[in-house]
């Protein structure tokens, strides 16, 4: 298969906003440069990713380990509430929780979303939000 085209990202471009520490800017960063990747099932990179595997790829990126399934990195982080969202915040999805994007700012997230897919910057507001976490406190 041929390789997926390199598609370079500027964080203002796609509604980011600065992170609140460098940590959290090095794993936005990160998430961010690898927009256009294909969504793979059970995939962390650097090739492909499923949406949980982006976020532990991402973070660790910035010396943070996480888990890789979206349920345990919920359990892994500290929760944050809604309106105090920043950065590098995982924000999770679906009861159970099936699904995990990074917020970015501006209320937007940086996501691997599904099969067929592309790991792709978009709103970060969903009917089924559970909850969002801090990695690296």
């Amino acid at each position: 298969a041929a390789a997926a085209p390199q598609i370079t990202v500027e964080p203002a471009a796609v509604g980011a906003a600065p992170a609140p520490n460098p940590r959290a800017q090095a794993a936005v960063d990160a998430a961010l440069s690898q927009v256009g990747k294909p969504y793979q099932w059970g995939a962390a990179g650097p090739d492909s990713y499923d949406c949980s595997g982006l976020t532990m790829w991402a973070w660790s990126q910035a010396g943070v380990a996480l888990p890789h399934n979206s349920g345990a990195q919920y359990a892994a982080t500290p929760r944050v509430a809604q309106n105090d969202w920043a950065p590098g915040d995982l924000l999770f999805f679906g009861s159970p929780i099936h699904h995990v994007g990074m917020y970015i700012g501006n209320g937007r997230m940086v996501e691997a979303p599904y099969s067929g897919q592309v790991v792709r910057v978009n709103s970060a507001s969903r009917s089924d939000y559970v909850g969002a976490g801090r990695p690296g406190v």
